[in-house]
Parts: C-alpha cells; structure tokens; sequence
C-alpha cells in the first residue's frame, strides 16, 4: 500500500489513526529492506505472529516497538525523544558564575 502523504498532520488525527500510521510505517521499512515478517520475528526475538499483528495496525507495546526498531536498524528514530530543554541566557550566566575560575591557594594552620 502507498502511504498517502510523508507530511501527516498527526495532531488532526485520531489516536487510532496515529497508530496505524506508526505501523504503516514500519510495515514499509520492513519491506524497503525486503525483510519477512518471519525474518523480522527471528531478528526481533518475536513471534511473527506478533509483527503481523503489529503491521496490521494493533497497539503493542513499546517494549515491542524498541525491539522491532531495533532490529530494523531505526533505533535513531527515537532521538525525536531525546529534546533538550532551553536555558535561558540569564540562568546560562548564573550557572556559569557558580563555577570556580581558579585555584586558590591552600591555608595553613597557625
């Protein structure tokens, strides 16, 4: 099946629809690496009774996502997790004042 468009506005969709994109997805990376399921399922250590389910758009879970991307090869799709907070320039200064410049030296008893 082509999928219909690369650019989904995923929040005007359902939570439903936003996964049977999600397993679409899959389904064409497997298959653009020409991989059966069987094949994916032994890489996964999955049954092939579980990647067919998964491409025909039923939730798994996550576990089984990670597995599946993992062994496909598209575990960097998850860096879209990865966001780093911003800091403002303010606290950036008020971090960097907190560390030590230099060494002073040591003090000795009298």
């Amino acid at each position: 099946m082509y999928n219909k468009s690369y650019n989904n506005n995923f929040y005007s969709m359902s939570d439903s629809s936003i996964v049977n994109e999600i397993c679409n997805g899959i389904k064409q990376m497997r298959l653009s690496q020409n991989i059966s399921q069987q094949e994916l399922a032994n890489r996964s250590g999955l049954n092939r009774v579980t990647i067919s389910r998964m491409e025909s758009g039923r939730a798994v879970s996550l576990l089984t996502l990670v597995q599946t991307l993992r062994a496909l090869d598209k575990l960097d799709i998850l860096n879209a997790f990865n966001e780093e907070p911003e800091v403002s320039p303010l606290k950036l200064f008020d971090i960097q004042e907190k560390y030590r410049r230099k060494a002073s030296p040591k003090k000795t008893k009298k």
